[in-house]
């Protein structure tokens, strides 16, 4: 039986046959890769690069960029992009619907800044693809946010007012009902916003070619390598297993891990964030009139994210997956069951045309969230260990501009990235152990429990309104507003 409002489904959502997800398994198909040797023995390296992901991989680009011939080690625990970086969404988005937080942290000047930056990161990220011919799939035509229920309507409009008065209304626009259905004729949305840089990649393809690019110029990549102390000083050594690194300077591209690294702790909080995948139904795509490549997600907080593929299947998304204990990544962040099926009703409830199309896979992992939903970089002491995290679920682009900050960062440079306004500076930081996770375990429960009502159309009770919003109250940029 189902509740009013949701459809059935002749198939259930099932787990990919392994937790990467089926974006990397299209990947390794499409261009097999040979695995990266683990660290034995001593290295020595100008600039040591702990994770490998986009964060530690676009950082190792950029540094190449400035410095041909570079020493570089980068160390992942795992295989580059076998995390986050292969399995999120591939929204390449930009900022301009988190301006108005943007501007209360840093005033107008410095927000505009920071989202310009953005910005030409989602175009430069295209151009890699043409310069590197890495087939990413990536395609600019814009993000849509929508109302997906009538408590999310006008979720956008301080965002686009804003814009509009700093004079970059053409950034953000809204739309009325009548323009979003010409996008997407889907029933549950009402109003929206288009944001100009929005774009899509195929995530584990960008991660695929960005390795190969890597080890083209040199950069010593060791996988299966996780480091289990970073030893500071003038000259810093991280250690592995079987190796230890020498270097002048180390960058922390640690995403959802970095929750457990000492001096990070109290900056982030974790939790799943979930994707299935039907099979290809072009002809119901064409039916919606969904066929410009807009990817598009709703205004809830527990966000609803969902995007096409060339072949014509739809990768839809929930991010209201369970908070992590004490900062680990375990089986209830990367592969839960009760949040796979949200997803899976998100997709039958907001596609109802979608209701009787298979789906093909369906993976989740953790997203790493700040107070402030917004990634933060800096140094740490003693001065030669640089730091990015906190992409909240929006990383894509994010990780291609924070690759530039660390890269100078690391090379000692001042400039106009280095000085934007989410580097340096006092960070914004969550409550002490266990009241963090104690915290985030209740307060995700609560935005979910809230959300649901709106999509059901019925009060969420005075508890649950109370607790949902708590976050905002306390100060933190989370949760409804």
């Amino acid at each position: 039986m189902t509740r009013p409002g949701h459809h059935a489904s002749s198939a259930s959502p099932t787990v990919a046959p392994s937790a990467r997800g089926w974006w990397f398994h299209e990947a390794l198909e499409s261009a097999p890769i040979k695995p990266a040797p683990p660290l034995e023995g001593e290295a020595s390296a100008d600039v040591v690069i702990i994770g490998g992901g986009y964060t530690g991989m676009w950082t190792a680009y950029h540094l190449t960029e400035a410095e041909p011939g570079i020493g570089i080690v980068l160390l992942e625990r795992d295989v580059c992009g076998g995390g986050p970086s292969g399995r999120n969404g591939g929204f390449v988005s930009g900022w301009w619907d988190e301006l108005p937080t943007l501007v209360a942290l840093f005033g107008e000047e410095r927000a505009l800044a920071a989202c310009r930056a953005l910005g030409s990161s989602v175009v430069e990220i295209g151009r890699w693809c043409e310069r590197h011919q890495v087939d990413t799939w990536f395609s600019h035509k814009g993000q849509l946010q929508v109302a997906s229920s009538p408590g999310q309507e006008g979720a956008w409009k301080e965002s686009t007012a804003l814009a509009a008065s700093l004079g970059v209304a053409e950034e953000f626009v809204e739309l009325a009902p009548r323009e979003v259905q010409e996008r997407c004729a889907s029933p549950a949305f009402g109003g929206g916003a288009l944001m100009r840089d929005g774009a899509t990649v195929q995530p584990a393809r960008l991660a695929m070619g960005l390795r190969r690019v890597l080890l083209e110029r040199g950069v010593r990549i060791h996988e299966l390598s996780p480091v289990g102390a970073l030893e500071k000083g003038p000259r810093l050594r991280a250690v592995t297993e079987a190796g230890t690194v020498w270097a002048d300077q180390a960058v922390l591209a640690l995403n959802a891990w970095a929750a457990r690294w000492p001096g990070l702790r109290r900056s982030l909080v974790n939790w799943g964030s979930h994707i299935v995948l039907t099979a290809p139904a072009p002809e119901r795509l064409a039916e919606l009139g969904w066929t410009g490549g807009e990817c598009i997600a709703d205004s809830r907080s527990a966000v609803h994210y969902f995007r096409t593929t060339p072949d014509g299947r739809v990768a839809f998304g929930g991010g209201g997956g369970r908070a992590s204990w004490l900062g680990r990544i375990g089986p209830e962040v990367d592969q839960d069951p009760a949040s796979i099926a949200r997803a899976a009703e998100g997709l039958r409830r907001l596609l109802p045309s979608f209701a009787g199309v298979p789906i093909d896979a369906a993976w989740g992992g953790p997203i790493d969230v700040s107070p402030t939903h917004l990634p933060f970089f800096g140094t740490m002491r003693p001065g030669n260990v640089h730091v990015g995290a906190g992409y909240s679920g929006n990383g894509v682009a994010p990780s291609h501009l924070g690759g530039r900050i660390l890269a100078g960062l690391a090379r000692g440079i001042r400039d106009e990235v280095t000085t934007l306004p989410l580097v340096g500076g006092k960070r914004m930081r969550f409550p002490p152990e266990p009241l963090r996770s104690i915290g985030a375990h209740i307060v995700r429960e609560a935005v979910i429990r809230f959300e649901r009502a709106q999509d059901e159309g019925r009060p969420a009770g005075t508890v649950v309104n109370l607790v949902a919003h708590l976050p905002r109250k306390m100060g933190y940029h989370l949760g409804p507003e």
